[in-house]
């Protein structure tokens, strides 16, 4: 019997806000942090909309990297790892995790995900090699755009010595990194992990690459906040958007001897491989059903026992209709019945950094007892009919086990359960 793995931290950065309790205001109000694209000039892109996180220079409240790292290392990495740089500083400072000891540093793992890493960085070296020569490279030019530098920074910033790691499964990447840190507790590798995902990529190549595949939203250019409509008769595909979100996670038995506060139990984890296609899973969502039914089985719980599932749901017809039949697979005839919601609806898709930020507003509504809002479902598509999707507003809802998934390029599959806390219960 595995003891219960509890987080106890949470950090984000999004196209909503800066930090948790901005992202979650922001997403039980309805509001969208889709528009226009103004990172690149857009003027004759067929996709002219982003989930992009704003700056300071651009709002207020807006991001600034320098509150997370100093100015020379601002310069010398991607945006990726930035943000995940201020998404695991808010998560330890609310996890109190501060670890001043050898055995404490060595016993703390790293695990952030991405789907494309430094794309931007590698770009703009492109451009110096094609305008100046090689030669005007910066030597810090290839550590900045590393998938797993995001996961190394965050490592020499805080001193933490145990395991590091950077799965990089496309748009899997972060709900695997928990998944895996959660092995690394498990396995006694570890006793606590800062864990999670991000991404930078709101990048001419990018966008571009994944115009050219006919995977983005291109039919509300001129009513961004319209574009991310999962499960909706009209979405046309999904919107690009960055970000980090990082989660701290630990034993139970750590958690209560240094008198840290569980926000909810991480109590399942299952993925697979659909084996099928590059870009596109199985139409009747077999193998994403069987990481559904992995997770529920690690967690110990029944179909009927889930209150709410925060699904992948990126706004693509097929990718849509494939999770409703997993759906449909675990919990019965039009889910059962089940509350389905996506909260791309409101962030757009982050990418390696979904899964993760998906995970915090599941554990956030284990928290509150409320239920996020879906946007833009007005007419739900045919194969979404009779399922009680989240489209009506937020919702207060008993809430004691959340399903969150999360499907990337390749054929991967990952589902997560959080619970809430055995001592919440009355």
């Amino acid at each position: 019997m595995f003891e219960p793995i509890v987080v106890t931290g949470l950090g984000a950065v999004s196209p909503l806000g800066i930090g948790v309790v901005a992202n979650w205001q922001k997403l039980l109000s309805g509001q969208s942090g889709i528009r226009s694209n103004t990172r690149f000039d857009t003027q004759d892109w067929k996709c002219r909309i982003a989930g992009q996180v704003l700056f300071r220079t651009e709002d207020l409240e807006g991001f600034d990297p320098e509150q997370a790292m100093d100015a020379k290392d601002v310069r010398r990495t991607d945006l990726f790892i930035q943000y995940a740089m201020a998404a695991a500083t808010e998560a330890l400072e609310q996890a109190r995790w501060h670890p001043t000891t050898h055995q404490e540093r060595s016993r703390t793992a790293t695990v952030v995900g991405t789907g494309v890493g430094g794309i931007p960085s590698i770009s703009a070296a492109y451009d110096v090699i094609r305008s100046s020569g090689a030669r005007r490279l910066s030597p810090f030019v290839v550590p900045s755009f590393l998938p797993n530098l995001a996961a190394g920074q965050i490592s020499i910033r805080f001193g933490f010595n145990g395991p590091s790691s950077a799965p990089v499964t496309a748009c899997a990447a972060s709900a695997q990194a928990i998944g895996d840190a959660m092995r690394l507790i498990r396995s006694g590798e570890a006793d606590v992990a800062i864990c999670g995902g991000a991404e930078g990529c709101v990048d001419p190549i990018a966008i571009g690459g994944f115009t050219a595949a006919k995977a983005l939203s291109c039919k509300f250019n001129d009513e961004p906040e319209k574009a991310s409509r999962p499960f909706d008769a009209d979405h046309d595909g999904f919107v690009l958007s960055e970000g980090a979100a990082m989660l701290v996670i630990e034993g139970l038995s750590h958690a209560e001897a240094r008198g840290a506060r569980p926000l909810a139990v991480l109590s399942g984890y299952g993925t697979t491989t659909d084996a099928h296609h590059v870009t596109a899973g199985w139409p009747d969502g077999r193998e994403a059903a069987r990481a559904m039914h992995l997770a529920l089985a690690m967690s110990g719980l029944e179909p009927h026992e889930i209150s709410y599932v925060n699904a992948h749901a990126t706004s693509t017809p097929v990718g849509d209709a494939a999770e409703l039949a997993a759906l449909e697979k675990i919990f019965g005839p039009r889910a059962g019945g089940v509350p389905v919601g996506s909260t791309k609806s409101a962030t757009g898709h982050m990418l390696g950094a979904a899964g993760a930020i998906e995970a915090i507003f599941s554990v956030l509504a284990i928290q509150d007892q409320v239920l996020p809002p879906s946007l833009n479902i007005h007419q739900p598509m045919q194969e979404a009919v009779g399922f009680n999707l989240i489209s009506d507003g937020s919702r207060p809802a008993t809430v004691r086990h959340v399903v969150s998934n999360a499907f990337g390029f390749g054929g991967v599959n990952a589902a997560l359960v959080f619970s809430l806390p055995a001592s919440w219960k009355g």
